[in-house]
């Protein structure tokens, strides 16, 4: 369900989103940059979840990461 809300800009941010997105868009074009940025818990929680499963199944899951690289100006080419 749509929720009203209201926010405080400056005149020029005011007057560039009427610009560039258009009347009666500007809380769409909010909505859009902000949904990314929120963590859903649940998804966070599954993930962990599977992370943990992951290193549960494979205990060198994540070794890769633990490596050295070495110097790679003392290889050859």
């Amino acid at each position: 369900m749509p929720r009203k809300l209201t926010i405080t800009l400056d005149d020029d941010v005011y007057e560039g989103l009427h610009r560039v997105v258009g009347t009666r868009k500007i809380s769409r074009f909010i909505e859009e940059l902000v949904r990314p940025h929120l963590i859903d818990e649940d998804e966070l929680e599954a993930g962990y979840a599977a992370l943990a499963a992951a290193e549960a199944a494979d205990p060198n899951y994540g070794d890769w990461d633990e490596e050295p690289l070495g110097d790679v100006a003392d290889e050859s080419r």
